[in-house]
């Protein structure tokens, strides 16, 4: 378990500078989204928020690592056509043959990187916003890690 910590690569997808009125001032805190994996087929998102940027970092990191999922890849693709809606985020994410290399936009570049997939063609519908896109990519992997 230790071992697959240490080979972990991390990406931080987005950092937000988030403010909110109170009585007296404003509050400021940041919040971060966070990928991580091994390039083997293993994945977790994690999103946190703090008052800095590297404890909001760090916080974001731990939860990915909590919430890794492993996906059974197809060699270097994915085994099969998925679309996937989170909020107004719609992706569809289909396998390519060997070479193609990443045919994807925006987060879902740097999460497939991260996840060991080379090889495949993404299409985003809806929503550009990275959180949403993010956690659409998340439930894609969750829906092919149990077969739906």
């Amino acid at each position: 378990m230790e071992d697959q910590k240490k080979e972990l690569g991390e990406q931080v997808l987005t950092i937000r500078r988030v403010s909110r009125k109170t009585p007296g001032g404003n509050a400021v805190s940041f919040s971060a989204l966070v990928a991580v994996g091994n390039r083997k087929g293993s994945f977790g998102l994690g999103l946190a928020s703090a008052a800095e940027v590297p404890i909001a970092i760090n916080k974001a990191i731990r939860l990915a690592k909590k919430k890794m999922i492993k996906l059974e890849l197809a060699g270097t693709t994915i085994p099969y056509d998925i679309e996937v809606k989170f909020k107004a985020a719609k992706i569809l994410l289909k396998p390519a043959p060997v070479g193609t290399g990443l045919k994807a936009g925006s987060v879902l570049r740097q999460i497939m990187n991260l996840a060991g997939i080379t090889d495949v063609s993404a299409k985003i519908y809806g929503s550009n916003n990275k959180i949403n896109l993010s956690f659409a990519m998340y439930r894609a992997f969750e829906r092919m890690q149990r077969g739906i």
